[in-house]
């Protein structure tokens, strides 16, 4: 016979249901616009289902401070989402950086999954990178932060905001996203730097050259080149960029902890 549900037990699945919900928000590749809603949902509401069975809880009973504890379910999904899509916007940046300089600037293009504008370089590597991040069951890594977060936040604690230690965390890991996003796009921009100081020397030497009509596929020309030369660096720049994602997630989640 198939046991009955415990009725008393409903309020914990539904803090465990908003911070797996919350988690899919904004999680990078789970949230998405191109993954239907439907889908997000009913995903949300059977891993909540199976981890209802591994989460140690008591009965938690629905009063006034059980408001505030889907407030906080909620809030932790958001956060530890929003720090792994931070850390990941890196590669957009970079694209940006390298954009900027080849001359590509005025051709953002709207990426589908997120609905926002980006550059397009920025959204070659970001493809790269989500598809490297498949490739390495890293989505897999993702859902199972979900599991972990349980053992470092308890269902029933408040994350303690007061100590200040997850702010500093906060900026030190978007501090950390402009120093890799640089890194990445140091070798074109070094390289564009180079073009444009030899085409200022052939403004100089041969006034009779329009430099401005030479020098923006030149330009191009050799951001491909590079980039072509340069693209195992990319790679293990984005495996460095992942493995800062997780120890991010797994470094927030001990400080919502109290830990």
């Amino acid at each position: 016979m198939l046991e009955m549900i415990n009725i008393n037990s409903l309020p914990v699945f539904l803090l465990i249901f908003v911070r797996v919900i919350a988690f899919f928000v904004t999680l990078p590749l789970f949230s998405y616009r191109t993954i239907p809603v439907p889908f997000k949902v009913g995903f949300s509401f059977f891993l909540a289902w199976i981890m209802f069975y591994t989460v140690d809880s008591t009965a938690i009973p629905v009063d006034g401070m059980y408001l505030f504890l889907l407030l906080k379910e909620a809030l932790v999904g958001l956060l530890i989402g929003l720090i792994a899509y931070i850390i990941l916007s890196a590669v957009q940046i970079a694209g940006g950086f390298i954009d900027f300089q080849m001359g590509f600037a005025i051709a953002n293009v709207v990426d589908p999954q997120t609905g926002a504008q980006t550059p397009l370089t920025g959204q070659y590597f970001y493809i790269f990178a989500l598809l490297f991040l498949l490739s390495v069951n890293g989505h897999h890594l993702l859902i199972d932060g979900v599991f972990n977060s349980y053992y470092f936040i308890p269902i029933d604690a408040f994350i303690p905001f007061h100590n200040g230690s997850i702010s500093d965390f906060v900026i030190e890991t978007f501090n950390y996203m402009f120093l890799v996003a640089f890194q990445m796009a140091i070798p074109i921009v070094g390289c564009l730097f180079l073009v444009d100081v030899a085409l200022g020397m052939i403004a100089r030497t041969v006034p009779q050259l329009n430099v401005f009509v030479v020098g923006l596929p030149l330009k191009i020309l050799v951001s491909f080149i590079v980039i072509l030369f340069f693209l195992s660096l990319y790679i293990v720049l984005i495996k460095s960029l992942f493995e800062t994602m997780f120890q991010a997630l797994r470094g927030l989640m001990q400080l919502f902890g109290g830990a």
